[in-house]
C-alpha cells in the first residue's frame, strides 16, 4: 500500500526538522505516545534504532524504529516495524519563506492476518491516521499541542 501525504507548517524549514528530530516531542504529537528507547546508534543519526511504544484501543503497541536516511534538512527516512506490519515513511521538507511544506510518501506491507485486513479496508483508513498525525504535529510545532503538556 502506497500513499502520498502532504501539509504546510507555518514555522521555518530548519525549525521544523529539528523539533520533527527530537524524540523527547513526540508525546506532544502522538496520540497514545508511552515511550521511545534508543538501542543502537545515536539518537537522531542515520542508523539508529529505537523501540516505541503507543496504548491504543486493542492495548499496547510495540514498533522498531529505525533511521534509515538523513539528508538535512530536506529528507528524513525512517522504518516503523511491528508484528506483521512494515512501514517506510519517507518525510521530505520544502520550505518558502517561513513556512516549510511536509511531503510524507508512505508505503506500507502487511503479513499474516494483516494481510487480509488491509486488503478489506483499503488504505483510506491508513491515510487518515496518518494525516491526522501529520496535523497534530503542525499543532504541536505551532505551539498548539494536542497531547501531553508543553
Amino acid at each position: 500500500m502506497k500513499y502520498t501525504l502532504e501539509i504546510t507548517i507555518d514555522l521555518p524549514r530548519d525549525k521544523v526538522v529539528e523539533l520533527f528530530l527530537n524524540p523527547h516531542n513526540l508525546k506532544f504529537w502522538q496520540k497514545g505516545f508511552l515511550s521511545h528507547e534508543t538501542y543502537k546508534g545515536e539518537p537522531g543519526q542515520e542508523g539508529a534504532r529505537a523501540k516505541q511504544r503507543h496504548q491504543e484501543v486493542k492495548g499496547i503497541t510495540e514498533s522498531t524504529e529505525t533511521l534509515t536516511k538523513l539528508k538535512l534538512p530536506e529528507e528524513i527516512h525512517v522504518t516503523y516495524n511491528t508484528e506483521n506490519v512494515s512501514t517506510e515513511q519517507r518525510n521530505f521538507f520544502t520550505d518558502k519563506d517561513t513556512q516549510t511544506t511536509w511531503r510524507c510518501e508512505t508505503e506500507t506491507k502487511f503479513s499474516g492476518a494483516m494481510k487480509f485486513t488491509a486488503l478489506m479496508l483499503g488504505s483510506e483508513p491508513y491515510q487518515k491516521l496518518r494525516l491526522q498525525m501529520m496535523e497534530d504535529f503542525k499543532a504541536f510545532a505551532e505551539g498548539k499541542p494536542r497531547y501531553g503538556v508543553k
